[in-house]
Order: C-alpha cells, then sequence, then structure tokens
C-alpha cells in the first residue's frame, strides 16, 4: 500500500490547451478519493496521469513518497477498472481474475488461492465456472473488480465503473465497492460525474472544472460549505438555488426580486459576517431542503412565488416555482447525472427554484 500525492501536476496537450492544471491532491493508504466534476472537467486525464496513461507535462506524482513522473505504468503496481469490463468472452470467471498473475507466472496453486479469495469477498464463488456472457452487469463489474484485487496493488484506479449499469444496480454496486475498497485498504482514485455517487462513497471528494481543482473536502463540508457558486451549484440533488440579490443597510433583510425578506436576529448572530455584505449586491444560495412550504398563520421570512409544477416521488416532494428574481448560472454546473427521478434545474426558466419536502403518511 502507498500514499499518492499530486503537486501542481498539469496536461497540457500538443496544441497548447491545458487539460489539468496545477492540481494539488494527497490520499493516504486506504483513502477513496472521488474525483467529481462535468465532461471536460480533467478529472480522467488526472487519472491517466496517475496510472502512467498520459505524460505529465508538470509537476510532481509520488507513490509512496516516490516520485514515479517517469516511471512506466506496469511499474507503478496500479491496478485500474474501466468503465467497460474488458473481460476475456471465452474465459471463465476464476480465468478472468486470475489472467494477471498467469502473465507473470505466478504458481497455479498460488493463482487458485487468490482468485478464491478475491471471489469470496466479491460474492463470485458461486460463479467461478461461468463465462462473461452468462453474468449481470453487476457481477461483470465485480469479475473487473477482481482482475485488479487479485495483483494486490498499491493504489486501485477507476474511471467511471458504473455508468454501464441500470440506476438500481448503481446504487447497490455503490454500497459494495465502498465496502471492497474498505476491506481491501488501498489508496484509491475513483472517477464520475455523477455527484450522487461522489458523496455517497468518497472519504473525500475534489471537484474540479476546466482542468482546475475547484475544492476537496469531505461530502458533508462540500454540501455545507462550498468555496464558490460551481461548487454550490454542482453539489446537490436537486441543484441549489442560486440567486443575484442585495443586503440591505445593517443587514436587515434580503433583497430578492420585487420581495423584501427580513433576516431574523438569529441569522445574524449566525453569521456575523454578514455585516460586512451590507448595502451590498450578494449570491444567496437556497437548498430545496431549506424551503419548507408555508402554513396558513405562520410568522417570520417568506417567499411567494407562482408553482409550476409538483414532482410527487412518494417519500417526498419536489416542487418547482417562479419568482422574479435573476437566477445565477454556474457554467457546467448543471451538467451532472441526476441519479434521482427529477429533471435537473436546467430543465425550467430561469427564475424557477426548486423545494423539497416530506410527503405526509398516516
Amino acid at each position: 500500500m502507498a500514499t499518492v500525492n499530486l503537486e501542481k501536476v498539469t496536461k497540457i496537450y500538443p496544441n497548447g490547451k491545458p487539460a489539468v492544471q496545477d492540481l494539488d491532491l494527497d490520499v493516504a493508504e486506504g483513502e477513496l478519493m472521488v474525483l467529481v466534476g462535468p465532461s471536460g472537467s480533467g478529472k480522467t486525464t488526472a487519472l491517466r496521469m496517475v496510472a502512467g496513461l498520459e505524460d505529465i507535462s508538470a509537476g510532481t506524482l509520488r507513490m509512496g513518497g516516490k516520485v514515479v513522473n517517469d516511471l512506466a505504468p506496469k511499474d507503478r503496481n496500479v491496478a485500474m477498472v474501466f468503465q467497460s469490463y474488458a473481460l476475456y468472452p471465452h474465459m471463465t470467471v476464476a480465468e478472468n481474475i486470475g489472467f494477471s498473475l498467469k502473465l507473470r507466472k505466478v504458481p497455479k496453486a498460488q493463482v487458485q488461492a487468490k482468485v478464491k479469495d478475491a471471489a469470496a469477498l466479491l460474492g463470485l464463488t458461486d460463479y467461478l465456472e461461468r463465462k462473461p456472457s452468462q453474468l449481470s452487469g453487476g457481477q461483470r463489474q465485480r469479475v473487473a473488480m477482481g482482475r485488479a484485487i487479485v495483483r494486490e496493488p498499491s493504489v486501485f484506479l477507476m474511471d467511471e465503473p458504473l455508468s454501464n449499469l441500470d440506476a438500481k444496480m448503481r446504487v447497490q454496486m455503490r454500497a459494495e465497492i465502498s465496502r471492497i475498497q474498505r476491506r481491501v485498504g488501498v489508496a484509491t482514485f475513483y472517477v464520475t460525474h455523477d455527484q450522487t455517487e461522489a458523496m455517497t462513497m468518497g472519504d473525500r471528494v475534489a471537484v474540479l472544472h476546466l482542468g482546475e481543482l475547484q475544492q476537496c473536502d469531505t461530502p458533508q463540508n462540500l454540501y455545507d460549505n462550498p468555496d464558490n457558486v460551481f461548487v454550490a451549484a454542482f453539489i446537490g440533488s436537486p441543484s441549489q438555488n442560486l440567486y443575484d440579490a442585495a443586503l440591505t443597510e445593517g443587514a436587515r433583510s434580503l433583497k430578492l426580486g420585487s420581495q423584501d425578506i427580513p433576516l431574523p436576529d438569529a441569522v445574524r448572530q449566525k453569521r456575523p459576517a454578514l455585516a460586512s455584505y451590507a448595502g451590498k449586491d450578494v449570491v444567496v444560495g437556497m437548498r430545496p431542503e431549506h424551503l419548507p412550504a408555508a402554513k396558513p398563520g405562520d410568522t417570520g421570512p417568506t417567499l411567494v412565488g407562482d408553482v409550476d409544477l409538483i414532482e410527487a416521488l412518494g417519500s417526498e416532494q419536489v416542487v418547482h416555482f417562479t419568482i422574479d428574481a435573476h437566477r445565477v448560472i454556474a457554467e457546467g454546473a448543471l451538467e451532472k447525472d441526476e441519479a434521482e427521478p427529477w429533471e435537473p434545474a436546467r430543465a425550467w426558466p430561469a427564475s424557477t427554484l426548486s423545494t423539497r419536502s416530506r410527503s405526509a403518511t398516516g
């Protein structure tokens, strides 16, 4: 096992276009680091540089404290799992899992033992004599992981491994990959464009956009304390509602379109930094779950809008409504995979908000 350190790692293509710029990341032994971002954000390029499949234009890549910039992929002791399973159709599950060991001329008895252990870990013991065509998509993905596990690599690299699975199987495999990764205890890079995968699987999540690292933190801190508008818009499903607004003098209220929303004393006490923005233009972010429906007789701040659509999802409802305020759109932030049944906010007019509420049952 090994730590992985990227220091100002940069990739510039021959045409001068930068794919990754000054990427700083440290991944500890046993940590699952998720690289997430929209198409073209540089996440797969970063993964390929760690694997040795892309040359590093500048910066330093270390594994276990050793500089590996110029080391060939086969000498880096990394194992990669791709979105295509890349299984040999004429081989059995056991033969596929043990193939890399066979190429290295590992003794047959040792190969069989390692294959048996990997199959037990992955729940494939009863399928060792089957061919890939006789397996489900989730089972094939586990075989691909088994092939990586038996090599006992220092680092795991996973590139969109669940993108070919249906929604239900993806949810199941997210939990399985997390469980297996923790059992194996190897530093892991996991690339995805699905921020739900990132939030549920990662020990930490690195958000990339246009080749630059926007923020790297635990999933909950990314959600609660985004560093910029892009991260605020990208993390969350449905997406956070972001609007241009203004704080009145004394930060007593928020001017949002034609509405003047009073800010309770408790809000100003919890966020004393608001005082420095009094009288200035701001961007206000509202998570859908933080916008409960008002009831008759409610006192306190309210936001009024015209309801466009209500999506009933069983355990909760998503309400889309319109206000007369200018919506802030972070370029590329809505280009993400929504695992839940609702559509991303880009499907609605620029002034539409989303709110989420729990359904009452009785």
